[in-house]
């Protein structure tokens, strides 16, 4: 099996958004710094938002500066909610990816990035040619992709029907993301082989949101789906503080890193280090 199968996509910034107490830019800095070391295919670090929607992202730039880059093989993802954000984004050589959350739900569209879906599509396309004249790449994620809590129509076909429409516009990466935790195996199943067998030249991941009780079955059935790029989060900390209440935690990333081990892939990773970000982790999260 290649070394490079699995494209394992570390999301600190997907962890602490929602956190209520700042954590200081030198102990995020540090915490990224150690998980740069890890060996993963990319780190989810941070967002160019609005620092009243998302306060913990605020930071975004001075942590950038803070992080070295200089002895590791792992990209850096910025999310970003607008064009204004992406160009911001799109300045700093370090990044690599610029994400973008396209919702199938216009209620979460409206309430993670102030605009409508059709709004949104277009922020999709002034993306994607801002990456092509900056040398960046695009992740969209098709947030609420598994179901909302809103009451807004989901199904299979409307997933499909957005998947092809983003890949016509050009969007190389798309991650179908969860958001909420309401995905189940069966879901994942259901969606994930049809798209990655029809769009053979787009990079299909994933974006899963769980209970502790419910991770190795989502990731089982994503890893039985051919999904070879997982988005997760260390101890599974985390959720969208735009996307509800109760917020319903990321898949933990040792959970992923055991399972796929099991399964005899070789990861490639420095768990030295990782057991490092993890004893560190608890300075942040509590």
């Amino acid at each position: 099996m290649s070394e490079n199968k699995f494209k394992l996509v570390e999301c600190p910034r997907d962890a602490m958004q929602g956190l209520h107490d700042f954590v200081p830019t030198a102990l995020k800095a540090q915490y990224i710094n150690l998980l740069l070391q890890v060996g993963f295919d990319t780190l989810d670090f941070g967002s160019f938002v609005s620092p009243k929607a998302i306060p913990q992202m605020a930071d975004t730039a001075a942590l950038l500066a803070k992080l070295d880059l200089s002895n590791t093989a792992t990209q850096l993802l910025a999310i970003v909610a607008n064009i204004r954000g992406a160009e911001t984004a799109a300045d700093y050589e370090q990044i690599d990816f610029l994400g973008f959350p396209f919702s199938v739900s216009e209620t979460f569209q409206q309430r993670n990035t102030n605009s409508s879906i059709p709004a949104s599509l277009a922020t999709v396309e002034q993306m994607l040619s801002l990456c092509q004249k900056k040398n960046k790449t695009a992740v969209v994620y098709l947030s609420m992709g598994f179901g909302n809590p809103y009451g807004d129509v989901w199904n299979y076909e409307i997933v499909e029907k957005w998947t092809e429409i983003l890949v016509s516009k050009g969007v190389k990466i798309l991650s179908i993301a969860d958001t909420v935790g309401v995905s189940t195996p069966e879901k994942i199943r259901e969606i994930l082989p049809t798209l990655i067998s029809g769009y053979p030249d787009t990079e299909i991941g994933i974006h899963l949101h769980s209970t502790p009780a419910d991770r190795l079955k989502k990731i089982e059935a994503a890893y039985q789906s051919g999904v070879k790029r997982i988005d997760a989060a260390l101890k599974g900390f985390g959720g969208c503080p735009m996307a509800a209440d109760d917020l319903t935690g990321n898949i933990a990333t040792e959970d992923v890193i055991s399972f796929l081990t099991a399964k005899g892939e070789n990861l490639n990773l420095n768990m030295e280090k990782w057991h490092e970000a993890m004893i560190l982790s608890a300075q942040i999260f509590g």
